[in-house]
């Protein structure tokens, strides 16, 4: 592997959800490292810690991913400062944990227009610039959910399932451009993002899968859960690769729950594949 943090041009970073959890860690690890840091969160002053220790290596930018506008102002700014852009880490998002008939429509619309649109947004806002570098690397915050899901996640995952497919479609569309792409999938990882959720009015058929889910998750040791700086590692390990993955799962669970999932997948579609191909010889 090539470090690209060893190279005497200093690196800027654009982050998103920069004022916790994964973001946060991430964030600090590269102003850390010496590299600059546009560091963008809803609400501005939860950004200050960073300022504070840091200085004029990391701005400050509050925007709301839900508006290309304040994200647009944002990247201005950032390159008035610093000059260019070389990491996009789209990483800001929430969950709605219940049963797929319990989130009301404003529930699921409120998620998809953040976790889904906000992606969107911020491809928007600072793909033209990575274009016209001819160079950079967006990190898709993604999620083991992304591969698979469960009862209660379904919301969770949909917006996820979402994002990995049209990431799946920027992997051709960037890389003729110089511009990477990875899709991080992090496991049960020790950030706000679980006392954070939106929760359903609940629906008693489901209370023996949904909630007994919650129950179950609600029991887990500490250890079960990575620590933000655990999955910084292997997103630090996925920018210097001289071919980066496209997809990067963090943490021994989500890695066993992503694999079982597509073995699954695979054997079933194999047990299908003679009515399936069936399906040729009926034109």
């Amino acid at each position: 592997m090539t470090n690209s943090f060893d190279t005497p041009t200093t690196r800027t970073w654009f982050i998103t959800g920069a004022s916790s959890g994964i973001g946060l860690a991430l964030a600090v690890r590269a102003a850390e490292r010496g590299d600059n840091v546009i560091a963008v969160a809803r609400r501005a002053e939860g950004l200050t810690q960073l300022t504070d220790k840091y200085g004029d290596q990391v701005l400050e930018a509050g925007a709301d991913v839900a508006s290309l506008s304040q994200l647009q102002s944002a990247v201005s700014a950032g390159l008035e400062r610093f000059g260019r852009i070389d990491f996009v880490a789209n990483n800001a998002g929430y969950g709605v944990f219940g049963a797929v008939e319990e989130a009301t429509d404003a529930q699921v619309r409120a998620i998809f227009d953040t976790n889904v649109h906000g992606v969107l947004n911020v491809l928007r806002a600072t793909l033209p610039t990575l274009r016209a570098q001819k160079s950079g690397h967006i990190l898709q915050g993604s999620s083991y959910f992304g591969q698979m899901a469960h009862a209660g996640v379904g919301m969770i995952a949909a917006t996820k399932y979402a994002v990995e497919g049209l990431t799946e479609a920027l992997f051709g569309e960037l890389d003729p451009l110089g511009i990477k792409v990875t899709l991080v999938e992090p496991g049960l990882t020790a950030t706000s993002f679980l006392a954070n959720l939106d929760h359903v009015e609940t629906i008693s058929d489901y209370d023996q899968t949904v909630r007994e889910v919650l129950k179950t998750i609600g029991a887990l040791p500490s250890t079960a859960y990575n620590t933000a700086d655990g999955v910084v590692d292997a997103i630090i390990a996925a920018t210097e690769a001289n071919t980066p993955p496209h997809r990067i799962a963090t943490g021994s669970t989500a890695v066993q729950d992503i694999r079982t999932a597509l073995v699954a997948r695979i054997a079933e579609l194999d047990e299908w594949t003679p009515v399936s191909n069936a399906v040729d010889n009926s034109n």
